[in-house]
């Protein structure tokens, strides 16, 4: 007789589950979606196409998370379905096929349970994040492209989209800096806890002498947000650049002036855009980027602001937040977590997941 005894992991999964479509309101987002359709079916709706954009997006966003807990519960109850004819029929194939769906959605529910800990002001946004090479010459231009692509192949196995936006290449090996957008549900909350200093150690491959080189690179992330729009920002206080935009050779992006880089002046702020073929287009998306780089700096002055008349100015964040072994011990380690990987290739493949769910746990219970 077949002993396929999962009935505790499955009570345990079913509990979580309940607990998290409670948070996340599964009937509230279903109201939510109906109300967003019924705005985006309206005959007027694209006259005004920041309006729409916000409408479509944010239907787009709610589906998503959605269809998300849906598809959970049906597997659930699939799974359901799945063990009780592997019992009946004593099948040890489909008792291995139930006890692989179980653990995969053990894992995807642990996924789900942590997004309930992003009840940030912004965590709901999307994110726009920005790599910068630190010291340690080619070795860290070299690690900032690593990270560019560790993080576009994490969104890439979730199936979020990205955008490149701007992207500085370094006379050597990789990226002076590079900015892109992560468009999903939560994706700001989510990424948010990977901003800070990164520290990779290894052999370097640009030296001669075979000696351990230290390389830093800085991760900025900030949510893009809609109502950044309303910021005010003054023709006088910024300056405009236009340049030919940088790159691997032949495409048509490279043979215009069509890239922008807008100074604000008061707050030495420069943000660089080159994605789109035009140059009004890289204009209104290098201001949209301002605006919340401005939005959010006024936000913390008044935060930081608050807590010096409470009398409690201390950084919530340590500067440096993960180093990358790759000799020796090969390892990945967070040093505000203890959360660590003895597989740092799969890591520079985009495994940030157990990375990441530490450090929203971690930031969560620094609130509490």
């Amino acid at each position: 007789m077949l002993d396929l005894d999962l009935g505790a992991r499955i009570k345990a999964v079913r509990a979580t589950f309940t607990d998290i479509a409670t948070v996340m309101d599964l009937p509230g987002l279903e109201g939510r979606i109906a109300d967003l359709e019924e705005q985006a079916a309206a005959p007027g709706l694209w006259d005004d196409p920041e309006a729409a954009q916000k409408v479509t997006s944010s239907l787009s966003h709610s589906k998503s998370r959605y269809n998300k807990l849906t598809a959970v519960q049906r597997r659930l109850d699939d799974l359901d379905v799945l063990i009780e004819l592997a019992q009946e029929m004593d099948d040890e194939d489909s008792a291995e096929e139930a006890k692989t769906e179980l653990a995969a959605l053990e894992a995807l529910i642990a996924e789900l349970e942590v997004q309930t800990m992003l009840s940030g002001e912004y965590d709901a946004h999307a994110a726009v994040i920005t790599i910068r090479s630190g010291a340690g010459g080619d070795d860290a231009t070299d690690f900032a492209e690593m990270l560019l692509r560790m993080y576009l192949r994490w969104a890439e196995h979730h199936g979020h989209p990205t955008k490149v936006l701007d992207t500085s290449y370094a006379e050597g090996a990789g990226i002076k800096s590079a900015t892109f957008e992560v468009d999903a549900p939560y994706a700001f909350g989510t990424l948010s806890v990977e901003a800070g200093t990164h520290r990779l150690a290894r052999i370097s491959p640009f030296g001669s002498a075979d000696k351990r080189q230290t390389s830093f690179a800085g991760v900025e992330v900030i949510p893009l947000l809609e109502e950044a729009t309303e910021v005010e920002i003054p023709e006088n206080d910024i300056r405009v650049d236009v340049f030919r935009s940088s790159g691997p050779g032949g495409q048509s992006v490279n043979t215009t002036d069509s890239a922008v880089r807008i100074t604000h002046l008061p707050t030495g702020i420069v943000i660089s855009m080159q994605n789109e073929k035009s140059q009004i287009q890289n204009r209104a998306a290098a201001m949209r980027l301002l605006q919340t780089r401005l939005l959010l700096l006024q936000r913390e002055e008044e935060a930081a602001k608050k807590k010096e008349l409470a009398g409690s100015v201390t950084a919530s964040w340590g500067d440096q937040i993960r180093s990358y072994f790759l000799y020796g011990q090969q390892l990945v380690k967070d040093l505000r977590t203890g959360h660590e990987s003895s597989q740092p290739d799969a890591v520079f493949d985009g495994d940030l997941d157990g990375f990441i769910a530490a450090g929203i746990r971690w930031r969560s219970l620094k609130k509490d």
